[in-house]
C-alpha cells in the first residue's frame, strides 16, 4: 500500500472538485480560463484537506521509528509470533515494548515534501497574481484582449501594491534586528508568514460563525413549521430583488437599444463592438432587435464612444446574469416552499403517505418509484427527520466546544488541555494509525465545513455570491477559489497547532510533518509566532458568543439589511407577504397546469383528425383545410379564444399603473421594448 492511498485520494479529491464545480458552474458557457483557475484552486486547497491526515499519520509512525532507535529494546514480529501464548497466558507480569507498525497508508520519504511545495506555492500563485488578474479580466467590459488585460493590470495595481507595503514592512523588521541574517529562506518564511497571517485573521472570523450557526440551523430545521416560515421570508425578498433586477435588465437594454440605432446611422465603424454587446442580450431581445431594425425610422441618438460602449458591455454582462440568477433562485425557492407546505398538510393528514401538490414532483426518477416511496417519504417528513436532525445538531454543539476549548488551550503543553491532542496522544500510544487518519479527517473536514459553509454563504451587495444549478458568475467562482486557497493552509497549520504537531507554537522536540516543514521556522518573526498565532485564535470565543446573541443580524437590520429575526415585527411582516406571494405562485401554476391537462386532452381527441401542428411560441394551430368541417370549427374556437387573449393584453397595456394579481409588479416600458417581459409558455393560462 505504499504511495496508494496517496494516489487514491490525488484522483478521488480531482472528481469532487469537479463535481462542486459543475454544480455552480456552467462547463459549457463560462470561459475555459476561468473554469480551468476555478478547479485548479478547488483541488489543491481539496487535497491539503485530505492528505495532511496522510502526512500526520507517516510523521507519527517516524518519530516512533527515532524512539526506539534512542531506547533500543527491539522487539521483532517474528519473536512476537513464537512467545505469544506466554504473553497471553502471563500479560499482567509482563509488558514487552510495541513494536513500530507501519501505517496502511504510509508514503515513501521525500514523496510529501515535493508534493506539498508543489501544491502550497501553486495555490498561492493562484490566489495572489492569477486569480485577480483573471477576475479582473472576466469582468471586463472592453472587446479585445489587450484591452481586457490593460483594465486587469489598472484595476489590480492598488491590490498588489498594498500587499507588496506589507511585505516591504516585514523585510524592514528582520533586516534591523542585529541576531537575524537575512538569507533566501528567512525571505521565503516572511511571504509565508504574511499569507498565514491575513489567512488567520479572515479564518477565526468565519470560523466563530460557523461554529455555532451550523449547530443552530441544524437544530432550527428540525421543525417544518420554522423552515416554512424562513422560505416565505426568503421569498418575500427575492421578490424584490428579482422585481429590481427585472428594471436593472430593461434599463441597460433601452440603453443598448439607443446605442444601436445611433451606431446604425451615424458611426458604422461601431457596429462591430455594438454587435458584440447585442450577443450578451437575452435572446428574445435580439430577435425583438432584428425586427425593429427593419421598422425604424431612423431616429438619431447620442453619438457613442468607445469607452461609453465598453461600460456599457460591461453593465449588460451583469444585468443579463443578475437576472438569470433571479429567476433561477426564485423558482428554486418556490418549489422548497411548496414542498414544505406539503409537509405541514402530510403532518395533519391520518393517511400515512406523503402528497404532493405538484403533479411533476410525484414521479422524479425510478428512486421515488421504488425506494424513497409516498410511504418512507411520509415516515421520514414527519416521523424520524424531527429526531435525526436534532440529534446531529447536539453532536455538532459538542464538537464546537470542543473546538472552542482546544483553540484557547492548546498553548498548553503540561498539562495537555487540548481535546485533539489528547485524543491524538492517545491513538499514537496504541499505535492505532486509522484512529488518528480518522480523527484528523473529521477534525479538518468540520474546521472546514464550519469556514467554508460561511463562505458559500457570504453575500457582499449581490457583489459576490455563489448560486447553484450553474448559475454563479465568473467572478464569483474565481473568489471563492482565492478564499479557498487564502484559508486552507492557515486552517490547516491552525489544526496542526491544536494537536501538538507545530513545534513553533507547542515547543516540543518532535519530527515535524512535512506540510510545516515547508513553512519554515516561524520563529523568524517572534512576535507572530509567540504572540499572534497563540493569542488572536481565542478570539473565536468572543465571536461565538455574538453569533449566538445574532448581534450581528440585528446590526445588519438597524443598517436596512433584513436578516430573519423571530422576534422583530418586520420580520412577521415580511413572511405574511412572502406567504401572499407563494399563494399567489401556487394559484398561477395551477391555472397552468390546468390548461395544459386541458390542450393535452384536446389534442388526444381532435388531434389524430388533422390540422395540429405546433408553432415556435410553444402551442399548436390547426391547418387550413376548408374541406373538413372539424377543422373549420376548431379554427372558429381558436380565433375567438385569441381574441379574447389580445384583448386582455391590450388592458394590461393601457393600464400601467395595474398590478397583476397573480404575478409580481413588473414594468412596461411601452413600445418595442414590451418584448423584454418574459413571454407566457402557454396562449390559454389567463382564459
Amino acid at each position: 500500500m505504499s504511495g496508494a492511498a496517496l494516489g487514491v485520494v490525488v484522483v478521488v479529491v480531482f472528481f469532487l472538485a469537479l463535481y462542486l464545480l459543475q454544480c455552480y458552474g456552467d462547463l459549457r458557457k463560462q470561459q475555459r480560463l476561468v473554469l480551468f483557475g476555478t478547479l485548479l484552486s478547488w483541488y489543491l486547497c481539496f487535497l491539503i484537506v485530505f492528505i495532511l491526515p496522510l502526512d500526520v499519520s507517516t510523521t507519527i509512525y517516524k518519530q516512533c521509528l527515532l524512539d526506539n532507535a534512542d531506547h533500543p529494546t527491539p522487539v521483532t514480529k517474528a519473536a512476537l509470533n513464537n512467545h505469544t501464548e506466554f504473553t497471553i497466558s502471563d500479560h499482567s507480569s509482563i509488558s514487552e515494548p510495541r513494536v513500530c507498525e507501519e501505517p496502511w497508508s504510509y508514503i515513501p520519504d521525500g514523496v510529501l515534501p515535493v508534493f506539498w511545495r508543489v501544491v502550497y506555492w501553486t495555490s498561492q500563485f493562484l490566489t495572489w497574481l492569477l486569480l485577480p488578474f483573471m477576475q479582473s479580466y472576466a469582468r471586463s467590459g472592453a472587446f479585445s484582449r489587450v484591452g481586457k488585460i490593460k483594465t486587469a493590470l489598472i484595476e489590480n495595481a492598488i491590490y498588489y501594491g498594498t500587499y507588496l507595503i506589507i511585505f516591504i514592512s516585514l523585510i524592514i523588521y528582520v533586516a534591523v534586528h542585529p541576531q537575524w541574517h537575512f538569507t533566501w529562506v528567512e525571505l521565503q518564511t516572511i511571504g509565508i508568514a504574511a499569507a498565514n497571517t491575513w489567512g488567520l485573521f479572515l479564518l477565526v472570523l468565519l470560523l466563530g460563525y460557523g461554529l455555532v450557526e451550523i449547530p443552530r440551523s441544524y437544530w432550527l430545521s428540525s421543525s417544518s413549521s420554522y423552515l416554512l416560515a424562513k422560505t416565505y421570508f426568503k421569498a418575500s425578498k427575492m421578490a424584490t430583488e428579482k422585481a429590481s433586477a427585472e428594471d436593472n435588465l430593461a434599463d441597460v437594454l433601452e440603453d443598448v437599444a439607443a446605442v444601436h440605432e445611433a451606431v446604425r446611422y451615424n458611426q458604422p465603424s461601431l457596429g462591430k463592438s455594438v454587435a458584440t454587446i447585442l450577443t450578451k442580450c437575452p435572446t428574445e431581445y435580439q430577435e425583438q432587435m432584428a425586427r425593429d431594425v427593419e421598422s425604424s425610422s431612423g431616429e438619431h441618438n447620442v453619438i457613442p464612444t468607445k469607452r461609453s460602449l465598453v461600460k456599457l458591455h460591461k453593465k449588460v454582462i451583469s444585468a443579463v446574469q443578475r437576472h438569470n440568477q433571479t429567476q433561477v433562485q426564485w423558482s428554486i425557492l418556490v418549489d422548497e416552499a411548496f414542498y414544505l407546505e406539503d409537509v405541514t398538510k402530510s403532518q395533519r393528514s391520518p393517511i400515512r403517505q406523503f402528497i404532493h401538490s405538484s403533479p411533476s414532483a410525484q414521479h422524479c426518477g425510478w428512486l421515488r418509484r421504488f425506494i424513497y416511496t409516498p410511504s418512507v417519504e411520509w415516515y421520514w417528513e414527519c416521523v424520524f427527520r424531527k429526531g435525526f436532525y436534532r440529534l446531529l445538531a447536539v453532536l455538532l454543539c459538542l464538537l464546537s466546544a470542543a473546538v472552542v476549548w482546544s483553540e484557547c488551550t492548546f498553548f498548553s503543553t503540561h498539562p495537555v488541555l487540548s481535546l485533539f491532542a489528547v485524543f491524538i496522544q492517545m491513538a499514537e500510544k496504541q499505535h492505532n494509525y486509522i484512529c488518528i487518519e480518522m480523527a484528523c479527517f473529521i477534525s479538518i473536514f468540520f474546521l472546514c465545513v464550519c469556514v467554508y459553509s460561511t463562505v458559500f454563504r457570504i453575500r457582499v451587495f449581490n457583489y459576490y455570491y455563489l448560486v447553484p444549478h450553474h448559475q454563479t458568475d465568473a467572478y464569483s467562482l474565481q473568489f471563492s477559489g482565492m478564499l479557498f486557497c487564502r484559508l486552507t493552509p492557515p486552517l490547516c497549520l491552525n489544526f496542526l497547532g491544536l494537536i501538538h504537531m507545530d513545534s513553533a507554537i507547542s515547543h516540543q522536540a518532535r519530527i515535524q510533518t512535512s506540510y510545516t516543514a515547508i513553512m519554515g521556522s516561524m520563529r523568524v518573526l517572534s512576535f507572530i509566532s509567540d504572540g499572534f498565532y497563540i493569542y488572536y485564535p481565542m478570539l473565536v470565543l468572543l465571536l461565538c458568543f455574538a453569533t449566538y446573541c445574532k448581534l450581528g443580524s440585528r446590526c445588519l437590520n438597524l443598517f436596512g439589511f433584513q436578516q430573519y429575526i423571530t422576534d422583530d415585527d418586520f420580520t412577521s411582516d415580511l413572511v405574511e407577504e412572502g406567504k401572499e406571494l407563494i399563494t399567489r405562485e401556487r394559484r398561477r401554476q395551477q391555472r397552468a397546469d390546468g390548461a395544459n391537462q386541458r390542450w393535452a386532452a384536446w389534442r388526444e381527441r381532435y388531434g389524430a383528425q388533422g390540422g395540429l401542428e405546433p408553432t415556435r411560441n410553444g402551442y399548436t394551430e390547426i391547418k387550413d383545410d376548408s374541406n373538413n368541417p372539424v377543422t373549420t370549427d376548431r379554427k372558429n374556437v381558436m380565433s375567438s379564444w385569441r381574441d379574447l387573449e389580445n384583448e386582455e393584453q391590450q388592458t394590461r397595456l393601457l393600464q400601467n399603473d395595474s398590478i397583476d394579481e397573480d404575478a409580481p409588479a413588473k414594468r412596461y416600458t411601452g413600445g418595442r421594448y414590451l418584448s423584454l417581459s418574459p413571454s407566457q409558455k402557454n396562449l390559454f393560462d389567463n382564459v
